[in-house]
Order: C-alpha cells, then structure tokens, then sequence
C-alpha cells in the first residue's frame, strides 16, 4: 500500500540520507530523489552541485571542514549506457567501475561494506535507474549493530506503476546509537506532477535544523530529457 512519505518524514527528525525512486503519476517519467540530513556542523556544512554526469557533495565553507571522508562524494552518476547511479556515498563509484567492466550493481556492492563510523556503523543505501524506468534499491548494515557481520539486501522493481516510488533511508530515527533503517523499502504515493512539485513537498517536510541538501530528478521515459531541483540550505 502507498503511504504518504511527506508525512513519514515530518515525523522523523531524522532519516539520515534518503532515497526515493520511483514512476510519475502521467507515467512518462522516471523519478529520482535524493537528501542529506545532518547534526554535527561538519555534516552540515555541505551543499549538493551540478557536475558533468549528475551531482557532487562539497564543503559550503571549506575553512569549517574538518573531516571529508564519509561526506564529500558523488551521490548521483549517469551513465552513457542510460543507467543512474544514486548513493549515499562513494559506492556510487564503485557500481560504476563494475558496471563499465560488464558486472552488475550486486557485483559491486558484494564488495562494500556499512560505513565505518561506530557505534552507529551507517548503512550504504544504493539506487540504480534503468532507461526503461525500472530500478534497484540496496541497502548493506550491520546485523542489529555488530560489525562483525554485514547484511546486505536487494530490492528490484522491473515495471513500477504510474505514481509509485520506494523509499529507502539510513536511519529510522534519532538516536544513540542511530538506528538502521529495517524492512523493505516504504512504497510512496508520487502524485506530484513534476520535479519542482515534489522537491518542494519533500524539501518542506525535511526537519528544519537537520535537513541539508535535496536534489530531484524527473526523466522523461521517451526523450531522456532531465528535469532537475537541486535545494540547498546553505546558499
């Protein structure tokens, strides 16, 4: 059943990092959203930019910038081949690198692990965007906290219904530690018409103190045309 993620999301302060993919409600085009939240000023000194192929985190004051690793990355990536990689950290890369070499998204992430940052040992939450509007979501964690052992879940959608999309996120909460998200991903209503439409609903529903950057990306299913919202709250 479809939920409201709007309000799913007003009523987490924190997510972490969030996901959604999914079907426009005319059908026509493939749905791609993505969020960085955060609550120290290192994590909330980013801001989203354009690249040449999707997206780049960086520093909004490089001088507050104390720590990059974990932050600074590439979250979303396109392909020639019609494929869009969309991550919450550098394995963006990595299913690149695989996927050029003929390997699959699972290939690549069978060499990742969660994020090295305990006690909270964040998951690696992962997207791939087919030409055809299917899509793949990954999320790799530890087993209930123990980073002895790493779990990792594969979720495929080959023909997602008109006004459709999952969403996927790090955390289901605040907390200490924070909790990894747990289940399948949630199955959204996409009844916003187009990319402005649903950043601002999205963006509007993102905790006020936390929320860092959003970036929204409708693509039209026939001509591959990009309709692309980028917010940020810094600049």
């Amino acid at each position: 059943m479809k939920q409201d993620l709007c309000a799913l999301l007003r009523a987490n302060s924190y997510p972490g990092r969030g996901i959604l993919l999914g079907r426009s409600a005319d059908n026509t085009c493939a749905v791609i959203a993505y969020f960085i939240m955060g609550r120290s000023e290192n994590s909330r000194n980013r801001v989203f930019e354009t690249t040449e192929d999707g997206i780049r985190t960086r520093a909004f004051d490089e001088s507050k910038m104390t720590d990059p690793s974990l932050i600074i990355y590439h979250p979303v990536r396109r392909l020639e081949s019609g494929l869009t990689i969309v991550t919450n950290g550098d394995q963006t890369d990595t299913i690149r690198d695989a996927l050029a070499q003929g390997h699959c998204y699972r290939h690549a992430l069978n060499q990742r692990t969660f994020e090295p940052d305990g006690p909270n040992w964040t998951p690696r939450i992962s997207g791939v965007v087919k030409p055809g509007g299917g899509y793949n979501l990954s999320i790799l964690k530890s087993l209930d906290g123990d980073p002895s052992c790493c779990c990792r879940y594969f979720f495929e959608y080959d023909t997602p219904a008109a006004g459709m999309g999952h969403f996927i996120s790090t955390y289901q909460g605040d907390g200490s530690p924070l909790p990894s998200f747990a289940g399948e991903p949630v199955a959204a209503d996409l009844s916003a018409p187009d990319a402005p439409s649903l950043a601002k609903a999205l963006w509007e529903s993102l905790n006020e103190d936390n929320k860092v950057s959003l970036f929204v990306e409708y693509i039209d299913l026939e001509h591959g045309t990009l309709h692309t919202v980028i917010r940020n709250k810094h600049g």
